[in-house]
């Protein structure tokens, strides 16, 4: 079916592309890149975001297995890591060829179990530790039993170790990551010793490239930062914006001094007033929130104030002093700063304003 929504997201490529050579430059040659298309690419399009980088990175990684499938079937074929693969998966992740994330003993086992029964050759596995984000994760302590049944088997084989930082932007707790990634070498150190070959490792995200870029080790994790995000205002300064949502005006009406607009009557018109209503709403990722002048859009290069509340389908924004017409184009967001403002207005973060963006938003590349 097509999509033929007025309501846009245009995926810049090119600012993609530039996202990613940024953080190239700050790689030594041999480290690897894993870039992260969970949660539809960040609120983008995981299978345009993958066909654009596929070709400059080694792997990909999706959080659960049916984002890693939609990107098989759309023909990917580079290596794809399942962060928080399912018990009721697993079969699936093995049919589209997928490698599981392991990260306590009901899964690794599982897994195992279902690799003897196939049989399996080799196939690749990846095994997370906690290092003190406590999500998920196997403990040090569970290296030697991890090891005890690795050697059992020559049905799977382990591809990368990892873990995972939980403040790598937060200068405040340079300690704490200091210390984690003291303690992932250490649990590393010992499944080498004892495992027969090295598998590749792995624990920086985008902030932890700009911040602890002597712990590349073997590969380094891209999302946020892929996206036009670096969680610093110098590092983000130097990225692209990638998602750029527009809109146009539907309809545009005169409100009088007295009259209302929207739901609850949240906005009362002190003097004449021109508004304009626009497609999208808090079901598009619109918060309410961002409604009664906490929000605005760009029409013609100047500012409009959403007025009013947010409604499921519609804002309404206050136009009285742009010269516009209905059908003009509306940005509801065209850079990091103002994804940053809508951020802060929501008590939030980039993340959340990116990734809730609806699915019946339409997406198109610009290449």
């Amino acid at each position: 079916m097509n999509n033929n929504h007025v309501t846009v997201l245009e995926i810049d490529s090119h600012a993609v592309l530039h996202n990613l050579a940024y953080f190239k430059q700050k790689l030594q040659p041999k480290t690897k890149i894993l870039a992260v298309v969970k949660a539809f690419g960040y609120g983008s399009d995981a299978t345009e975001i993958a066909k654009i980088v596929q070709d400059h990175v080694d792997y990909f990684a999706v959080a659960y297995s049916n984002e890693g499938i939609t990107l098989r079937e759309a023909g990917i074929t580079t290596p794809i890591l399942v962060l928080h693969p399912q018990l009721q998966n697993l079969k699936d992740i093995v049919a589209y060829r997928l490698e599981p994330n392991l990260y306590n003993f009901k899964i690794f086992d599982a897994f195992l179990k279902l690799a003897d029964e196939k049989p399996l050759m080799n196939y690749p596995i990846h095994l997370k530790f906690n290092t003190g984000l406590n999500r998920l994760g196997f403990w040090h302590t569970d290296v030697p039993n991890i090891i005890t049944e690795l050697k059992k088997s020559n049905n799977v084989k382990v591809e990368s170790i990892f873990s995972h930082l939980a403040a790598s932007e937060d200068a405040n707790e340079q300690e704490f990551t200091i210390g984690q990634i003291n303690n992932f070498a250490f649990i590393v150190r010992k499944i080498y010793k004892h495992l027969g070959y090295k598998p590749m490792i792995h624990i920086l995200n985008t902030s932890g490239v700009i911040n602890y870029s002597k712990a590349q080790f073997d590969m380094v994790r891209l999302g946020i930062g892929l996206y036009g995000f670096g969680n610093d205002k110098k590092e983000t300064s130097k990225l692209k914006n990638t998602h750029n949502l527009k809109s146009i005006i539907s309809q545009i009406n005169i409100i009088k001094p007295g009259e209302t607009v929207g739901y609850n009557r949240a906005f009362v018109a002190s003097k004449t007033t021109k508004s304009a209503t626009i497609p999208i709403g808090h079901a598009d990722g619109i918060s309410r929130k961002l409604g009664n002048k906490n929000g605005f859009v760009l029409i013609n290069g100047q500012s409009a104030p959403i007025i009013g509340n947010v409604c499921m389908d519609m804002i309404m924004v206050d136009v009285t002093k742009i010269n516009c017409n209905e059908g003009d184009e509306v940005i509801v967001f065209n850079h990091q700063k103002h994804i940053e403002y809508m951020a802060h207005k929501c008590e939030t973060i980039p993340y959340e304003i990116l990734t809730a963006l609806s699915q019946r938003i339409k997406r198109l590349v610009k290449r």
